[in-house]
C-alpha cells in the first residue's frame, strides 16, 4: 500500500495523535518559554501501566526555541507553528506539533519522539542520539545530519545533502531527495521511496534485505504511516556494503 500524502482525518493513527481530554493546559501566549518549561517539569508522571499524562500547549505563534530540553515522560500537543530548535535536546516525551517547525527541530533528540504535522526547515534531526522524528510534511537541506542514532522518517520530500555526517540511525523519506545524499555517512541507511538528484561519493543503492523490511515496517507503525517497506529503496556507505558480504564470506570478483 502506497505510503497516503495526505492521511484521513478519521485514521486510527491520527485519533492517536489528538488530546481529546488534556489534563493539563497552558499557553505560550500568558507565559514564558522558562517557565511553560518548569510547569511541564511539574506535571505528575503517569502510573507505568497507565497512559502518559496528557498536556495541551496553545499560543504557538512562531517562537524560536521552544520547548528546548523537555526531560519529562508526558504526552504534549502543541497547537500552532513554531521557530528554530523547538524541542531540541529532549527526551522521553512524546510531542506532537500540528503546525509548521522552523530550522533544527529536535535537534540533539535523546528519546522520545517528536512528530510534525507540517513541513520543517534545514536540520531536521540534526545531532541526534536517539528517539524517534516524524514529519509528516516535507523538511529541508541537511536532514539528519550529525545524527548519532535514532529514527527520522519525512512522509514528503527533503533537500540537499540528508544524512551528512551522519554515524548512526535511519532515514526514512516517502519522497524525493535533492543532491548529495548520504555525504560522509557512516553506518547509516536511508530509504527512500522517491527519486534521488545526486548520491555523494562513496554511497551507493543496495538491495533491500528481509532484515531491513522488518525494520521499515517497525518504523512506519511507530511513526503511525500506513505503507509497505517493498516500496522503498535503501541507501548505505559503499564500506557497508563490503563489509556485509565479507560476513556473509560472499566474493565479487571483477572480472576482465
Amino acid at each position: 500500500m502506497p505510503v497516503d500524502p495526505h492521511p484521513d482525518a478519521d485514521s486510527p493513527s491520527s485519533h492517536e495523535d489528538v488530546l481529546a481530554l488534556p489534563e493539563h493546559r497552558f499557553s505560550m501566549a500568558s507565559i514564558s518559554d522558562e517557565d511553560l518549561r518548569a510547569a511541564i517539569a511539574a506535571v505528575p508522571l503517569a502510573p507505568e501501566d497507565q497512559k502518559l499524562t496528557q498536556v495541551h500547549v496553545t499560543g504557538a505563534c512562531g517562537q524560536d526555541h521552544a520547548l528546548m530540553r523537555i526531560h519529562h515522560a508526558v504526552r504534549i500537543q502543541v497547537d500552532g507553528p513554531l521557530g528554530n530548535h523547538a524541542f531540541a535536546w529532549g527526551a522521553d516525551a512524546e510531542v506532537r506539533l500540528s503546525g509548521a517547525v522552523g530550522n533544527g527541530v529536535a535537534e540533539g533528540l535523546i528519546s522520545g519522539a517528536v512528530r510534525i504535522r507540517g513541513d520543517a526547515g534545514i536540520g531536521a534531526g540534526a545531532a541526534m542520539t536517539g528517539g524517534t522524528l516524524a514529519i509528516y510534511g516535507s523538511a529541508g537541506d541537511r536532514c539528519g545530519g550529525a545524527m548519532r542514532g535514532g529514527n527520522i522518517f519525512v512522509r514528503g520530500n527533503v533537500g540537499d545533502q540528508c544524512g551528512v555526517g551522519a554515524l548512526s540511525g535511519m532515514i526514512v523519506i516517502g519522497g524525493d531527495a535533492g543532491h548529495h545524499v548520504g555525504d560522509a555517512m557512516s553506518n547509516v541507511s536511508v530509504f527512500i521511496r522517491g527519486k534521488v538528484k545526486s548520491l555523494a561519493e562513496g554511497v551507493v543503492e543496495a538491495p533491500l534485505r528481509k532484515r531491513e523490511q522488518l525494520q521499515l515496517g517497525l518504523l512506519l507503525i511507530n511513526a503511525s504511516i500506513r505503507g509497505d517497506a517493498k516500496e522503498f529503496r535503501r541507501i548505505v556507505p559503499e564500506a557497508m556494503i563490503l563489509a556485509e558480504r565479507a560476513s556473509r564470506g560472499e566474493v565479487n570478483p571483477k572480472w576482465r
